[in-house]
């Protein structure tokens, strides 16, 4: 049977849930009203992820990954009856890996939220059975996104030359690398 994570963390002023399809219309929402912003960087942010029938497809796909262990999705909302303002997902790249991604509201950047959730993430990776290192990938040219594995003390393991994938994307993707410490103290 998969390991499973919590189905809530709590984080400085704010709650990662697990997400369910009855989330569907709160992302659809979120994402809806931040498409400019987020399409930027993202290449899922699409008209698709902005509507309801395709979050809840999005929403079912998720539900399957968190029962057969290869991802898990969360909704970051401010507390338990407020809007969604983020998404946040840790997942399998690997047998010893996993790798977090995350998009937060453009009205509630800049304050931290990010960082935490990828902060509760990564120590949530890391407790799983048999992973020995978190992943985080931004491009060169998204500073803030990078600045939070670089706040949290991730190590920048490598930078990939690829085809841009989203419109401000540079090619450069930075593979930021948290390990977990091993018991002889080496890395």
């Amino acid at each position: 049977m998969p390991e499973v994570l919590a189905e809530v963390l709590e984080v400085p002023h704010g709650l990662l849930s697990r997400t369910r399809e009855s989330d569907a219309g709160q992302l659809a929402h979120a994402v809806s009203a931040n498409l400019d912003h987020l399409r930027r960087w993202l290449s899922w942010a699409t008209e698709e992820a902005a509507n309801v029938q395709g979050q809840r497809r999005r929403c079912r796909q998720a539900e399957t990954c968190w029962v057969d262990g290869s991802a898990y999705r969360y909704v970051l909302r401010r507390g338990p009856q407020e809007q969604v303002i983020g998404g946040f997902d840790l997942w399998r790249i690997g047998p010893d890996a996993v790798e977090i991604g995350y998009w937060v509201h453009a009205d509630f950047t800049r304050r931290g939220y990010a960082t935490a959730c990828a902060r509760a993430l990564t120590q949530a990776g890391l407790a799983l059975s048999g992973v020995a290192r978190v992943e985080i990938h931004t491009d060169e040219a998204n500073v803030i996104s990078a600045a939070i594995p670089r706040r949290l003390g991730y190590r920048l393991d490598r930078v990939d030359e690829l085809p841009p994938q989203a419109p401000a994307h540079s090619g450069r993707l930075q593979i930021w690398v948290m390990e977990r410490p091993r018991p002889d103290g080496q890395h």
